[in-house]
């Protein structure tokens, strides 16, 4: 059960997840807390309520992230896939060299917005292999890792598991497990994607089931941990509920309601 308990003075953190470019409420978003935790997904390549903005809109304008988004959301992947093809071809550059780009630009404006402390792990759409050229003093990046804070020990696993929109940073589901071995016991269980339950990994705007984690439910029910905090599904059909004596919490899709979610001790 809990690995730990603390004493004294009370404790606050801030949590965000789902960022997707907002670095405007990110500069914001660790005021009054001790320390800032952000569970990623800071890229935003496509925003599906705003078609203009992200790193596809820009390459491609905003008629074309239309049609995108109208093959994703309808499952038609093959098709999206084809036309993005026809799209790169025609733009005449390398398509990862061009999607690098544009991260590269968001990640300098979201990690120099990002406060002291902060704790941040990976999202599915973010690339791992960039982080350390925009990570600064004061911000630890942790994936099957655990850090204490104010007498809690935080386990934070980054990423999501593998799918057909085939995103940045996707690990298979034997990857993910031993991630989530390595953490052991802890307080608080922090990850990207949440646990492989119906209700906190529908999508009620998309109208569909997202890949939660198996072997993350299974640890939640296995070593208790006080909260798992995750993000990943903008729209849940439940964002929180109790698998024994954890509470799971969706800590909200912060790009669109630039709030953190906050905890107390």
């Amino acid at each position: 059960m809990s690995p730990s308990r603390p004493v004294g003075r009370r404790h606050r953190v801030h949590v965000v997840s789902d960022v997707h470019g907002n670095a405007r409420d990110l500069a914001r978003a660790g005021e009054g807390a001790d320390a800032l935790i952000c569970l990623g997904d800071l890229v935003l390549f496509l925003d599906y309520h705003d078609h203009a903005r992200g790193i596809f809109p820009d390459l491609f304008g905003k008629e074309n992230a239309d049609r995108l988004v109208e093959f994703r959301t309808a499952r038609r992947f093959d098709e999206a896939r084809a036309f993005g093809a026809r799209l790169w071809a025609d733009l005449g550059e390398d398509h990862g060299n061009a999607i690098r780009r544009g991260v590269r630009r968001q990640y300098a404006e979201l990690f120099a917005a990002f406060p002291t402390p902060t704790y941040a792990t990976y999202g599915n759409v973010d690339m791992p292999d960039l982080w350390p050229e925009y990570v600064r003093p004061g911000t630890t990046v942790l994936d099957g890792q655990r850090a204490e804070i104010g007498g809690l020990v935080f386990g934070f696993v980054g990423g999501g598991l593998t799918t057909a929109m085939r995103t940045p940073y996707e690990v298979t589901d034997e990857e993910y497990a031993a991630k989530i071995e390595a953490l052991g016991e802890v307080d608080v269980l922090c990850t990207h994607i949440p646990p492989e339950v119906p209700e906190l990994v529908y999508d009620t705007v998309a109208r569909r089931f997202e890949r939660g984690s198996r072997a993350l439910l299974d640890a939640i029910r296995r070593t208790r941990p006080r909260y798992s905090l995750f993000g990943h599904v903008h729209q849940p059909l439940a964002r929180r509920m109790r698998i024994g004596a954890t509470e799971c919490v969706n800590v909200g899709h912060f790009a669109a309601t630039g709030t953190p979610w906050a905890l107390e001790w």
